[in-house]
């Protein structure tokens, strides 16, 4: 129902935009370039900046292989959000969704096309994204999501040429609520002064971030299945 009722509202408010800047072939060359990507290959550097999580900065490998296989080759992340780590605009596009086009806005210098996305499938728990769309090259430069029952989050990225050609990120800056009410039953969030607040302050919703840095990509090499099957990890 609230999808719905936001649909309504946003028809009306950008009803004007829409007739002048469709959203409609924007979305799709997003899709068509990642489209160009089968699989990719690479090592990552990784920083985060949670309240509850103490981790030291770390390296992994990170494997994709079109539509939605996502395996992240590291320890410690079974309580990271994982929307922003295995971000793909295939996941948002590929789904039914309503779309209307709000503005133009300027990101580091480059031209975007801000469109708001509505998916209207109920396998996700997004209520309404925002896309800055670079759309000389027509890659996603930032979104805005927010999520049911509650909790937002976004992504900044920034962008490479690989060897292969294919343009794929850089760095990525992934930014989330956490509602403490959320984690695990009896989880130890430290007692640091940071951490330990009064009991109304403790129950609000905190900001997390992880960095990332993006370097070394193999891309359309082929890879197999069997990387993604989780259960070969704990052997």
């Amino acid at each position: 129902m609230i999808k719905y009722i936001i649909t309504i509202l946003l028809t009306f408010s950008f009803n004007y935009f829409s007739q002048v800047n469709k959203p409609e072939p924007i979305l799709e060359k997003v899709k068509e370039e990642f489209n160009k990507i089968e699989d990719y290959q690479v090592d990552v550097k990784i920083k985060v900046d949670i309240f509850f999580l103490k981790m030291s900065d770390r390296e992994a490998i990170i494997y994709y292989k079109r539509p939605d296989k996502f395996h992240i080759k590291s320890e410690g992340f079974a309580l990271l959000p994982k929307e922003g780590l295995n971000f793909s605009p295939l996941e948002l596009l590929n789904s039914k969704y309503t779309a209307f086009y709000e503005k133009e806005d300027t990101i580091k210098g480059i031209i975007t096309a801000v469109i708001k996305v509505i998916p209207l499938e109920g396998g996700t728990d997004i209520i309404l994204s925002t896309l800055w769309i670079d759309t000389k090259r027509n890659l996603i430069m930032k979104v805005e999501s927010s999520r049911k029952p509650s909790g937002n989050f976004s992504i900044d990225l920034d962008y490479l040429k690989t060897s292969e050609g294919y343009f794929l990120p850089s760095s990525m800056m992934f930014t989330f609520s956490v509602d403490r009410s959320m984690l695990p039953k009896g989880f130890d969030i430290g007692n640091d002064s940071e951490s330990v607040k009064t009991s109304t302050d403790s129950k609000k919703p905190k900001n997390g971030t992880v960095y990332l840095e993006y370097s070394n990509y193999k891309v359309n090499k082929g890879i197999s299945d069997e990387v993604f099957d989780e259960k070969l990890d704990k052997k």
